[in-house]
């Protein structure tokens, strides 16, 4: 086991390494790239739409870099097992290490960006609070969330390709319904409960809560995102490791 976990490690390091030789700007795009496309959307919503008001570019910040964690992982994830097809034909490698390191990856690439939104809050306000010791448990829940989507998509995909087609136009259906630039909770009664079915809607409202509204978070609703969470986790697992010997034979032929 020690020596997969220095595997998963180095391997995340390469991927990184990279992924950084492979832009002019390196490692400095990780932050460029997201900076940019949060200015689209601040654009076309905040200044043609004229949506929001004051304190509306952090609301918009949050939702877009929690989301953008989510979404890189689980694009990345579609690929874990083919992208590393020769690899494979070269070592046994069990194959659930594969996710793993793109949640690596994905992960300290959030840290880096996360890490600016908060110095980005603390400058602009509103001002820090108690209520930010809990921002470790809402990462938890997402990382949580975000692991057992990427784990069952890797066990998928190299079975069913075509699936990379859904999941690119489920991510667009999920990001509009997330409340990435508008709040759910000024929607209509009725439709509220139908957003918060997405499990990301409930986490990036309780970023908020913690960040912008000097709020603990809603330990109910973090509560129940851990059930889809635990499960799917559960089925990637046992998917990957049911088909540990198959994914060879199905990426190459």
């Amino acid at each position: 086991m020690h020596r997969y976990i220095e595997l998963v490690w180095y391997k995340a390091y390469a991927d990184l390494r990279a992924e950084a030789a492979r832009a002019y700007l390196g490692v400095a795009w990780w932050v460029l790239e997201p900076l940019l496309y949060m200015v689209v959307f601040y654009v076309v919503f905040g200044l043609l739409f004229q949506r929001g008001g004051d304190g509306f570019v952090s609301f918009l910040l949050c939702g877009l870099v929690v989301w953008r964690w989510f979404g890189s992982s689980v694009l990345r994830g579609a690929g874990a097992i083919s992208n590393n097809a020769g690899l494979m034909l070269q070592v046994y490698i069990p194959k659930y290490l594969f996710p793993a390191i793109v949640l690596i990856t994905t992960t300290i690439q959030f840290l880096i960006v996360f890490g600016l939104l908060l110095g980005y809050l603390l400058i602009v306000g509103p001002a820090t609070s108690l209520c930010w010791l809990a921002l470790p448990a809402v990462l938890l829940a997402q990382l949580l969330f975000i692991s057992a989507c990427v784990l069952v998509i890797a066990a998928i995909v190299p079975f069913v390709p075509d699936v990379k087609k859904l999941i690119q136009n489920g991510l667009t259906l999920l990001f509009f319904l997330s409340g990435i630039f508008y709040d759910i909770s000024e929607l209509p009664e009725a439709a509220q409960p139908y957003f918060y079915l997405n499990p990301m809607a409930t986490i990036i409202e309780n970023y908020r809560l913690v960040l912008l509204q000097a709020s603990w978070p809603n330990w109910q609703a973090l509560g129940i995102t851990l059930a889809p969470s635990l499960s799917g986790a559960a089925i990637g697992m046992y998917l990957l490791t049911r088909y540990d010997r198959v994914y060879p034979k199905v990426v190459v032929s």
